[in-house]
């Protein structure tokens, strides 16, 4: 019965979306279908439905959603289905966090989770993205959140306003599909990677410090974190970034890196930084790949 009713709806739905689509042209002069950011957020509000299975379903039925056109090319309609419908937890809502999670909301990851327990402050100015002089002194969380829905309502977050433990880690990114480690701690890493490793769930580790930036993926049966650290006993509480600084370019870019790598994890597609390490040092120039 439920399944008839949910196929009614949406036969109602696809209806009224032939009704408000466009006939468009791509640079390759082929002609498709597309609708508007607006005109699916009116459809979601009439039908009492998430603006998410609206968008699949207009992808589903070829017609497509004009925030995304521009992802269509690199990824497909049914490659862009596949994203909306995955979730992805990001621990750390800073240089790097911020940033990735500017990256997937905008690439169209369904359901986010972000967690830092961190207030923004002037020092997070040069680099973290979601840093304002208007919101100096609230949650990083609490902005995140705001952040993504004023960039796509259709994405559903959850924000913990808290830093990880122990203790509360694998509730907080239970049943994702990846995770992104965009900590400033050690300790806080190797306890990210066994949750990681307990829940089977690959782990996407990106770090910063000065020019220098790094990026590894690691999957539950990897060694990860122990061939770039060493032991997790007795580990520095902060990594070489409190010395070191991170100059506003270098978190952007290994976001980007670890952004990608997310994409690639979920799509299944591309070689991925998987028992490899990538060291970047943006002020020489130079790129290595280590084989870990």
């Amino acid at each position: 019965m439920k399944e008839n009713m949910k196929n009614e709806k949406e036969e109602t739905i696809l209806k009224e979306l032939k009704k408000k689509r466009k006939e468009a042209i791509n640079s390759s002069g082929e002609k498709y279908y597309s609708i508007s950011v607006k005109q699916i957020k009116e459809i979601a509000c009439k039908f009492q439905t998430k603006s998410r299975e609206v968008d699949i379903l207009t992808l589903k039925n070829n017609i497509i959603p004009k925030r995304y056109q521009r992802n269509l090319g690199v990824v497909s309609p049914s490659e862009q289905i596949k994203l909306l419908q995955s979730k992805v937890a990001i621990i750390g809502a800073g240089g790097l966090g911020g940033t990735v999670l500017e990256l997937l909301t905008r690439m169209g990851i369904g359901e986010l989770i972000i967690a830092d327990k961190d207030i923004i402050g002037d020092s997070n100015l040069n680099r973290q993205i979601l840093s304002k002089e208007t919101n100096l002194g609230q949650s990083k969380t609490e902005v995140a959140v705001k952040r993504v829905k004023e960039i796509n309502s259709s994405i559903e977050i959850t924000g913990h306003s808290v830093f990880i433990d122990l203790n509360n880690v694998k509730k907080i990114i239970k049943g994702a599909e990846v995770v992104i480690d965009a900590l400033d701690n050690l300790p806080s890493r190797f306890v990210l990677q066994k949750a990681c490793r307990n829940l089977k769930i690959p782990l996407v580790h990106g770090a910063v410090a000065g020019f220098n930036g790094q990026l590894t993926t690691i999957f539950p049966e990897d060694k990860g974190l122990e061939l770039i650290y060493g032991s997790d006993r007795d580990l520095p509480e902060h990594g070489s970034e409190a010395e070191l600084g991170a100059p506003t370019m270098i978190p952007a870019l290994v976001a980007s890196l670890e952004a990608q790598e997310v994409i690639k994890i979920l799509l299944k597609r591309g070689k991925l930084f998987r028992n490899r390490l990538l060291y970047l040092d943006i002020e020489e120039g130079t790129m290595e790949i280590l084989n870990l």
